[in-house]
């Protein structure tokens, strides 16, 4: 068994969520540690990262869309590695949501996002995506 026993305080209660946040599972088969934290409570509700950093017009749009959620919430942008590793580190970092910008958004203004805990990715409308941001950390 594990014991932690910090004196009272804040130590107490940071330590205890951080534990009960840690996880390790097996996706694709690989395992992955992830902090699990609430949405509401994540240090960092949003990552976003375009899928190429040499296209121009990708990351133009990742920026725009980055400096429109950073007025609201702790948003990091991330350009650097292969977007798996880049899922990794959020998933370490316990970031709920990560938004993808790619090709199809500059057609369609629409971006990926992908949800922590499910690893799940769908297609949303730029347009939508700070309502449904909004309905999952905020509850409204």
């Amino acid at each position: 068994p594990h014991v932690i026993e910090p004196s009272i305080g804040v130590d107490r209660l940071f330590l205890a969520l951080l534990c009960s946040a840690y996880d390790e599972d097996i996706v694709g088969g690989e395992k992955r540690s992830v902090l699990r934290f609430h949405p509401s409570i994540a240090p960092v509700k949003v990552a976003v990262f375009p899928l190429v950093k040499n296209k121009e017009e990708i990351v133009d749009k990742a920026q725009d869309i980055y400096k429109r959620l950073q007025m609201r919430y702790n948003v990091i942008y991330d350009t650097s590695g292969a977007i798996g590793r880049r899922y990794r580190r959020m998933d370490e970092a316990g970031t709920p949501f990560c938004v993808t910008v790619d090709y199809d958004s500059l057609e369609d203004d629409t971006v990926t996002i992908r949800e922590r805990d499910s690893t799940k990715q769908r297609r949303i409308k730029v347009d939508e995506l700070f309502s449904y941001l909004s309905m999952q950390i905020d509850g409204y």
